[in-house]
């Protein structure tokens, strides 16, 4: 490996809905490759928080993970986390879910603006692309204002379905100052930004958020960011970090974080 630290702190087990493989199934995978640490953050979709049954499945992640932890203890350190989906559209899900669990790190994201399905789902032939954007932020907006978490997921999600599956054009000069709402208004609470590698194997073709984002964060001097591949089986555990590290080196960053205990922890790009 390029890097002496290498941490994935994002990623699925079969805890998720859409995950493939057990906590162990997934650590071996991460220890197989020489990572020096993992984050499990399985799904907990607050707008279905107890119709789709996360209110169970968390709670189960959060089990499967200290067993897995106490497994690979000396081999691998593994983190318990939590990806709080739309929080903002039932915040007592959420908050039911985070006190019911001793997490290390909770990652927020949208994956669908309220009375929406799924960014993956929409026909986008029906819709607003800029109405969807807006509220989009809208909400990323509320839910940094709520404040419980330790870092944004994957900032430019709905760009991985809009432009990477269906090929439509956004201009992203339009969308700079929204951004810059975001990378401020996390700066200014102390929050993290996630570097998401996902899109590097999807059509996307580049990382969510990409590196004008990134670029943009740190030169508004922002000095928070975990890096995840998320993972949704062992065989893309670790997928792209290294790439990922890369990018967060040539915009001028010497550390990226790890959070045990929602404390960060600063490791060294060398």
């Amino acid at each position: 490996m390029k890097f002496r630290y290498i941490s994935d702190s994002h990623m699925h087990t079969d805890c998720s809905r859409d995950g493939a493989n057990s906590a162990m199934m997934m650590c071996e995978s991460a220890a197989k490759l020489g990572l020096h640490s993992v984050t499990i953050t399985d799904h907990c979709e607050c707008n279905a928080y107890v119709s789709e049954g996360y209110d169970k499945s968390i709670r189960q992640s959060y089990f499967e993970t200290r067993k897995a932890a106490a497994a690979f203890n000396g081999r691998l350190a593994v983190y318990s986390g939590a990806e709080i989906g739309q929080p903002a559209q039932d915040f007592s899900a959420a908050e039911d879910a985070l006190g019911s669990c001793g997490f290390d790190f909770v990652l927020a994201s949208v994956h669908n603006v309220k009375g929406k399905e799924d960014f993956f789902s929409l026909d986008y032939s029906k819709e607003s692309i800029g109405d969807l954007l807006n509220r989009y932020f809208d909400e990323i907006m509320e839910i940094i204002e709520w404040g419980k978490f330790d870092s944004l997921a994957h900032l430019t999600y709905p760009w991985r379905y809009i432009t990477g599956e269906h090929n439509i054009r956004i201009n992203m000069d339009d969308w700079l100052g929204r951004i810059d709402c975001v990378l401020n208004a996390l700066i200014k609470k102390d929050k993290t930004l996630e570097l998401n590698t996902s899109g590097y194997r999807q059509k996307l073709g580049d990382a969510m958020p990409n590196m004008a984002v990134i670029q943009r964060y740190f030169d508004l001097g922002g000095k928070l960011i975990t890096v995840g591949s998320d993972a949704h089986r062992w065989a893309d555990v670790g997928a792209g970090v290294e790439k990922g590290l890369e990018m967060l080196k040539s915009v001028g960053f010497h550390h990226f974080t790890v959070y045990e205990n929602h404390e960060p922890e600063f490791l060294p790009i060398s």
